[in-house]
């Protein structure tokens, strides 16, 4: 089957509801049972056909009752309004999963395993992050409020330093860890305190994971 040409590349930041050690990236079951959390995108170069998609930035919200894999979830994309119609239809495609390849992005897993697909909302994101520094600053208008920082040693010993690699994987092969905390008032509400924060640099395709 033939997709569309597309691509992302840019920042991207998220925030689960799992421990620092998010057993999810060790194919073992979330924390606390579920999984709910969300992330965001600045798309630095990006195109979907003749798309430009450069510039524009787009988050998504998501929840499980229970671990992805056994679905039932429902998730939401919140794309930033400065991006045109058409580069509005196109971020959507790409974050519910379509003109992918079957399981070679979290997105397409993410839509597979979920039973509702909220109605896609249009607000502004301001998005800062320091992938070195594990620091985030997210703000999508009254929707919702994040931030992230180092994970700090509990016997006092200052910033922890933690990085994932996974060579195989479909979101990110290396992505640093911290400590995030997000609110969320949408479709699908967050209350995280604390919990597993990742910062990576996404670089997305129809065949996933761009080398």
């Amino acid at each position: 089957m033939a997709f569309t040409d597309w691509y992302v590349e840019g920042d991207a930041f998220g925030n689960c509801n799992c421990g620092y050690a998010c057993p999810c990236q060790f194919e073992e079951l979330p924390t606390h049972g579920h999984c709910r959390g969300f992330e965001v995108l600045e798309i630095t170069k990006g195109y979907f056909g003749e798309i430009d998609l450069s510039g524009t930035k787009a988050a998504l919200i998501y929840a499980w009752p229970g671990p992805i894999f056994e679905g039932g979830g429902e998730m939401q994309v919140i794309i930033d309004p400065i991006a045109s119609g058409a580069q509005r239809a196109a971020l959507e495609k790409v974050f519910h999963g379509e003109e992918t390849e079957e399981m070679a992005t979290h997105w397409h897993v993410f839509r597979t395993m979920c039973d509702n697909v909220h109605e896609t909302l249009y607000v502004p994101i301001e998005f800062e992050m320091d992938m070195e520094g594990r620091t985030a600053q997210v703000t999508i208008g009254d929707v919702l409020q994040s931030t992230g920082e180092p994970i700090q040693a509990p016997h006092g010993g200052g910033p922890h330093r933690v990085r994932i690699d996974i060579p195989g994987g479909i979101e990110f092969t290396l992505a640093e860890i911290g400590s995030a905390s997000t609110k969320a008032d949408a479709a699908i509400t967050l209350d995280l305190n604390d919990s597993y924060g990742q910062w990576h640099v996404m670089k997305h395709g129809p065949t996933g994971i761009a080398h």
